[in-house]
């Protein structure tokens, strides 16, 4: 069974939620049972600055104030962290609790992608663990990379260390981010069994009945599964988003009607209006009945100003597809 965990490593609520799991997999329920579990980014923060800042700034910030009041609309911010400091303290994370620093995670995800590519689970999952506790229980910056050449080290991940100075993982976090998106991740932490999730960290006696409930998720050939999250991104107004999905696509399977089409849908709605003619004359040269494909290429004719060739292309496009007018 595999465990995926839709997290930030800045984010306490999936720190706590580590505990809890592996609290979940040691119940007697779950001993024995063939577990991997795999970490996978998310941003609680995406807006937190390259460079480190003290947090104690950041609580003085009105929209850092608002997004923690948000965890516990009765409480206040302050009062949401002691919350959480007291529930942290209960999972035996100490004695010193609570981040210095507020720090961009994202080359902390690099560190963790990698990790599973080069070492599997084991690895990533030891990187995750020594990454949350330098940020909640030392107070380091874990956006510096010194720090995490340190922690990469100290797992075993030397490797790793080095490959930060380059731009590996980069295209990957990104791809897994916007995975994410497109299947309705929105909270650290979410685990992920097949087509369920569990939202937050919830009590170890929640994920164990979880886990056992299992779950299958058909494993679909990578590029449907592509698709089909570019087709949310697009569902969620964010073309360019699935752009970066679709773009492995247009090697091998860049014939193929539904990758242009859709890609022609992505170029048109982020006003790349060239590039989706392109690919709209080309699809409709191929397959002149797809009267959607033509109904694309008159509107993107229009957007060009190109008026007597979009007249055409939509008039053929209503006669095949009365609906259309």
């Amino acid at each position: 069974m595999r465990i995926e965990i839709w997290a930030d490593v800045v984010c306490a609520w999936a720190y706590i939620g580590k505990r809890r799991l592996e609290a979940a997999l040691a119940d007697p329920a779950m001993v024995g049972a063939p577990v991997e579990v795999v970490w996978r980014p998310f941003r609680i923060d995406p807006t937190a600055p390259a460079q480190a800042t003290p947090i104690e700034d950041a609580y003085r910030d009105p929209m850092i104030d608002d997004a923690l009041r948000q965890c516990g609309p009765d409480r206040s911010a302050a009062e949401n962290r002691a919350r959480v400091s007291a529930i942290a303290a209960a999972e035996g994370l100490g004695p010193r609790w609570g981040a210095a620093w507020r720090a961009s995670s994202h080359d902390a995800h690099r560190l963790l992608a990698l990790a599973h590519e080069r070492g599997g689970a084991a690895l990533q999952n030891e990187v995750a663990e020594r990454v949350m506790k330098a940020h909640f229980i030392d107070g380091v910056d874990v956006s510096a990379r010194e720090e995490l050449t340190a922690l990469a080290t100290a797992a075993g991940f030397a490797e790793g260390a080095a490959l930060l100075d380059t731009d590996a993982a980069e295209d990957a976090v990104r791809e897994l981010l916007l995975i994410g998106k497109a299947r309705g991740i929105a909270s650290s932490p979410t685990l992920v069994i097949g087509d369920r999730a569990l939202r937050g960290a919830q009590p170890s006696e929640v994920i164990v009945e979880f886990l056992r409930d299992g779950g299958e998720r058909r494993e679909l050939p990578e590029e449907v599964e592509r698709l089909r999250c570019a087709e949310s991104l697009m569902d969620q107004r964010d073309p360019l988003g699935a752009l970066v999905l679709l773009k492995p696509l247009f090697g091998e399977h860049g014939d193929d009607p539904n990758v242009r089409r859709l890609a022609a849908r992505a170029y048109f709605a982020s006003a790349q209006l060239g590039r989706a003619r392109e690919t709209l004359e080309r699809l409709v040269a191929d397959t002149p009945d797809d009267s959607y494909a033509r109904l694309m290429l008159g509107r993107t004719l229009e957007r060009q100003g190109l008026h007597e060739q979009a007249s055409l292309h939509l008039k053929i496009a209503t006669a095949m597809t009365p609906d259309f007018a």
